[in-house]
């Protein structure tokens, strides 16, 4: 009976660590896609831009935002560090710069400005 109970004592504590390591992802995910669906009005600044979706990316550690311009759809993708720190960003037609994506860290991003320019939020 008490080795029974010791087991269930081990799965409980294993169970309630995977339940918050789960949450802790799920948080850095959603940092992460607000982020990157935060750049899109800097990168993408003409007025009429729909934020068509924004999610995990194709490659580990990254977001995709689609968007459409008009009839035409577009994407930018964002790569992180293990964190939540924007490392790279790239849409179908270019890559940002080191400079480029540090002044759009700096002077946008790190802003009251996106999370109010945020396109989800409208």
């Amino acid at each position: 009976m008490r080795r029974l109970h010791r087991w269930l004592l081990g799965a409980a504590v294993v169970t309630g660590f995977l339940g918050g390591l789960a949450a802790c992802q799920d948080t850095l995910r959603r940092e992460r896609v607000a982020t990157c669906r935060r750049a899109l009005p800097a990168i993408a600044p003409q007025a009429g831009i729909r934020l068509l979706r924004a999610a995990t990316g194709p490659a580990t550690n990254t977001v995709r935002v689609d968007y459409a311009d008009g009839n035409r759809q577009h994407w930018l993708t964002c790569r992180f560090d293990a964190g939540s720190t924007l490392v790279a960003l790239a849409t179908e037609s270019m890559s940002l710069s080191g400079p480029s994506l540090y002044m759009l860290k700096r002077f946008y991003l790190d802003t009251p400005d996106a999370q109010a320019g945020d396109p989800a939020e409208r």
